[in-house]
């Protein structure tokens, strides 16, 4: 009998913060896949958390999944996948905005390295309005967290952001 190591997934974003559409994908990917990393980037558009706090918080999220891994990584993607041995990348698509946004950067990975290959899974209906932008916002507002974060990610915000 030979053992065979199982493929590694990553499931990169900036995370920032990690939403309950973010859980979704995760959770739906790992029914497909046997391993996933997630990727949370600390270069980019986010602004809120710094990237070992998300980190940290996406860990204490997803205890259920023991095939989930979580850490930062810093420049290209396809680097990254290269350095951890991923064969694959998963995305999720909420809206068409999206699928023009994760078309443009395939082509761009694509030139930077052929052999990443990119799986797309499509938003469910009703979380396809979540994203990081608009949380950040609620918080700004101090709205309501607790249908779009994780509970978990929802009492951390509420204690880094009250305005008390």
């Amino acid at each position: 009998m030979t053992d065979t190591v199982q493929p590694l997934i990553a499931y990169p974003g900036s995370f920032d913060p990690f939403t309950v559409g973010h859980l979704d994908i995760l959770r739906r990917a790992c029914a497909l896949f046997p391993r996933l990393v997630v990727l949370v980037a600390a270069d980019g558009k986010a602004g809120l958390l710094p990237a070992e706090r998300r980190v940290e918080l996406i860990r204490r999220a997803v205890t259920d999944l023991e095939n989930v891994e979580t850490r930062v990584f810093h420049g290209l993607l396809v680097d990254e996948v290269r350095r951890c041995g991923a064969s694959a990348v998963v995305r999720g698509i909420r809206c068409a905005g999206d699928y023009e946004h994760e078309w443009g950067m395939a082509g761009v990975n694509a030139l930077l390295d052929h052999q990443v290959e990119f799986i797309y899974l499509l938003a469910r209906p009703d979380l396809a309005a979540v994203s990081s932008t608009l949380v950040r916002d609620v918080i700004r507002h101090g709205g309501a967290l607790e249908k779009l974060v994780p509970p978990v990610i929802a009492a951390a915000l509420r204690r880094e952001f009250s305005s008390d």
